[in-house]
């Protein structure tokens, strides 16, 4: 009888809140809104001052996109459940680790360089092979975040090997 009954609930789905898929999102988004609410204390910059947007503008739009990106995740989870896993794969140590490597980079060489060499290192690691497309994202992923930095929020990246070479 016992068999019978746990078999029953272990048919019965959760409510939702109770589901893993919730309870991320609702930290991530609970979280993005509680430093959203705090970009809203932030001073406007006198235009005299102002470089490219105002300093509040960046974050805002950063966690407005970070809780579009949890919505979506979770009502892709909702369609498609996680599959349970007991430990962590290789290539999320593997991709912890290329921040180490990131890091190094961007304070001793060049942060633009470091960029690149993370962005191929990163895809890479989650399994892009073809060699053409690593170097073709570890060329315009940078160049977009160069572009970015410096013409919509108007700032240089630190000097280096490369970023020498472009600001002489």
């Amino acid at each position: 009888m016992k068999n019978v009954q746990k078999q029953k609930r272990a048919n019965k789905s959760l409510p939702f809140f109770f589901r893993d898929e919730f309870k991320v999102s609702f930290v991530i988004i609970f979280i993005s809104v509680a430093l959203l609410i705090t970009t809203f204390t932030f001073d406007i910059v006198p235009p005299i001052l102002n470089r490219g947007i105002q300093p509040a503008t960046f974050p805002k739009a950063l966690l407005v996109l970070i809780i579009a990106m949890t919505l979506l995740i979770y009502y892709l989870a909702t369609k498609n459940p996680w599959k349970v896993q007991k430990k962590l794969p290789k290539s999320f140590f593997l991709t912890l680790s290329s921040f180490v490597i990131f890091l190094v980079i961007s304070k001793t060489l060049d942060f633009f360089l470091a960029i690149s060499v993370l962005s191929i290192f990163v895809s890479y690691c989650w399994g892009e092979k073809r060699i053409f497309y690593l170097l073709l994202v570890g060329i315009i992923f940078p160049v977009i975040v160069f572009i970015f930095f410096e013409t919509i929020l108007g700032l240089r990246f630190p000097p280096g090997i490369i970023t020498n070479i472009y600001y002489s």
